[in-house]
């Protein structure tokens, strides 16, 4: 009988977020397929896992999944896991499944964290339809072209890394309007975790609010077009308290007077109470 592949979610920054039942089989198959040995070893040798390692990355994954196709088709269990969350999620795997598949081998997902997943169920965003689009391109041209082919009916995941976090956040207010709501998920789960929520035209102030904040690794959920708020009350405080983060209550409410369309001078008075209640 061959083996089973097993796709094993692991921790995208806290250890603990490893489930029992992963812990479990990662000690008891035969061989684990990491994208990176060097990186999961901390995590193996965490929870005294000894068992084989062999990297499978997007360099030698053609080649790394013949040999392990092989091993399973002899009866030896195979997990399957990357650097961090649910393989071949933005990560490679997928050609390692699909051959598995293809081979009339068993493939059992074992599931655990998820960046995007993680983001999306602390955005708010009502959503019944998801749109995960992974990394955009590094060039600033293809990154655009990109980004005018999402659709905009539904929540949009993205992930994005520190040293393009500005030029993506600018790029999407651009396409999709500075009031559009962004939720902003930085270094999810780690030490320096950050989770909030804007509208996309406060997201560079929001970035340059606090010292080293563009550092670490990112994950965006674009609110759905249908479930964006008409200009009102709410979105004002919502646009008012973002950047009153960084700025004093005349420019914030200069700034948010275009953002909302409401006039200066009521935002002006609401920067104030809400700066006045900030401080008790």
């Amino acid at each position: 009988m061959p083996g089973t592949l097993f796709v094993v979610a692991t921790p995208i920054g806290n250890l603990a977020d490893l489930s029992p039942r992963a812990i479990d089989i990662l000690g008891s198959v035969a061989l684990i397929a990491c994208e990176d040995t060097r990186t999961s070893r901390t995590l193996l040798a965490h929870f005294g896992i000894s068992t084989r390692s062999v990297s499978l990355h997007a360099h030698n994954e053609r080649s790394a999944s013949v040999h392990l196709v092989e091993t399973l088709r002899c009866g030896s269990d195979v997990a399957l896991i990357s650097d961090a969350g649910t393989p071949a999620v933005s990560d490679p795997g997928a050609r390692l499944v699909e051959e598995a598949h293809r081979s009339g081998i068993r493939v059992i997902p074992v599931p655990g964290p998820s960046a995007a997943l993680a983001a999306f169920s602390a955005s708010g965003f009502a959503a019944d339809r998801l749109l995960f689009a992974g990394f955009l391109p590094a060039s600033t041209a293809a990154r655009r072209k990109a980004i005018a082919g999402l659709e905009s009916g539904c929540a949009i995941i993205l992930y994005e890394a520190p040293h393009r976090i500005r030029a993506t956040l600018a790029d999407l207010a651009a396409a999709f309007g500075a009031a559009r709501e962004v939720a902003i998920g930085r270094e999810l789960t780690k030490k320096f975790e950050e989770m909030a929520r804007m509208p996309l035209g406060t997201a560079l102030t929001w970035l340059d609010a606090r010292a080293h904040r563009e550092q670490g690794e990112f994950a965006l959920v674009i609110a759905p077009e249908a479930a964006r708020r008409e200009r009102g009350a709410l979105d004002a405080d919502l646009v008012l308290a973002t950047l009153l983060e960084a700025l004093g209550p005349s420019d914030a409410a200069k700034l948010a007077a275009k953002l909302t369309g409401q006039t200066r001078k009521a935002l002006y008075a609401r920067a104030l109470e809400l700066g006045m209640r900030g401080k008790r």
